[in-house]
């Protein structure tokens, strides 16, 4: 398994380690495959797994999201959450059925590690665009009991920061061209590892 991108020593969220990858894209699997009851191969203890970090596990299936579920601020140990995000992802997307025996052959799991949330000074939502980069920043939005976040991953989708802006908004539940000056706005970045695509019933 190989990067999803290449990162600079800037964009180490966690200084992780090079081999951290395979690691943790195998913690993710292998939680999966035994709550399924299937037996999983054993993932290496580390002890930079110990430490605390904030993690999302994302399943695709061919092409598709079957499933996203993570943290936004570090509050366990890395191997911990890389473990219950992928559980949750797999079993408890309230968008998606569970994950069956029998589609996990053809699932594609992809890790991301974040960075710290940084909140931004923003007087509007043009001000606030001149403050994020398309494809490197990952963006959270609160707004008194409503939240919602976009991974970095999602600009492949939505590549213009106004309907990115404008998707955020919805998935947060706000009207799209929600704005308040009480707007609480967090960028972050990600370094992620992807599993290549599987063929539809096989195994990666």
């Amino acid at each position: 398994m190989k990067h999803a991108h290449q990162t600079s020593q800037e964009d180490h969220p966690g200084q992780l380690p090079a081999n951290a990858g395979p690691v943790l894209l195998g913690l993710a699997r292998t939680a999966i495959t035994e709550a399924l009851g299937q037996t999983a191969a054993p993932v290496p203890a580390a002890n930079w797994l110990r430490d605390p970090a904030a993690s999302f596990v994302t399943l695709n299936q061919r092409g598709t999201l079957r499933g996203c579920i993570g943290s936004l601020i570090a509050h366990r140990p890395l191997d911990e959450d890389i473990r219950a995000n992928a559980l949750a992802a797999a079993f408890h997307d309230p968008r998606f059925p569970p994950v069956s025996a029998a589609e996990w052959l053809g699932v594609q799991v992809e890790v991301s590690v974040l960075s710290p949330l940084e909140r931004l000074a923003v007087r509007s939502e043009v001000d606030l665009i001149t403050q994020i980069q398309p494809g490197r920043h990952g963006l959270l939005l609160r707004y008194g009991t409503y939240q919602g976040t976009f991974l970095p991953q999602v600009w492949e989708e939505l590549p213009d920061p106004k309907q990115f802006l404008s998707q955020l908004k919805r998935k947060a539940g706000l009207p799209s061209d929600f704005w308040s000056l009480e707007l609480e706005v967090y960028r972050y970045h990600v370094e992620k590892w992807r599993e290549p695509q599987a063929p539809a019933g096989k195994a990666t």
